[in-house]
């Protein structure tokens, strides 16, 4: 929690996070996805809700920005579309780049990750930059 809102982080601590969040607080990065298993019920953590405000963090733990959550889905892995690898803006332009980017990171993450892997689609707008 910071401000009284959930936070939100991308990626790894260091130069992914920072890319990351200058994709999101300069416009283009409106999408993230997390794993079913590890980023929400291993961690008791419930799934983002349209409408709720998340604040978005950098390496040091300080708001960045404040995004809104437009829609939210789960889906298997093999189903991921083009259109959330397009708006998730990490250079995938399709659903086929986005399952092999992100199974290679999620792999290098210690994740076994298989077609039927629930993966959670959070869409988001940005309302802020902190």
């Amino acid at each position: 929690m910071l401000e009284g809102m959930r936070t939100i982080e991308f990626g790894n601590r260091g130069e992914q996070r920072q890319r990351l969040v200058d994709h999101v607080t300069k416009g283009n990065k409106r999408a993230t996805a997390g794993l079913l298993t590890t980023d929400y019920e291993a961690e008791n953590e419930p799934i983002e809700y349209v409408g709720e405000r998340l604040v978005v963090v950098n390496n040091d733990g300080l708001a960045a920005a404040l995004v809104e959550v437009t829609r939210c889905e789960i889906m298997r892995f093999a189903d991921v579309p083009d259109e959330f690898a397009l708006a998730e803006a990490e250079g995938d332009l399709s659903g086929d780049d986005f399952r092999q980017s992100h199974k290679e990171f999620w792999t290098s993450c210690g994740e076994t990750i298989t077609d039927d892997t629930q993966v959670v689609l959070t869409y988001f707008d940005l309302l802020e930059i902190r």
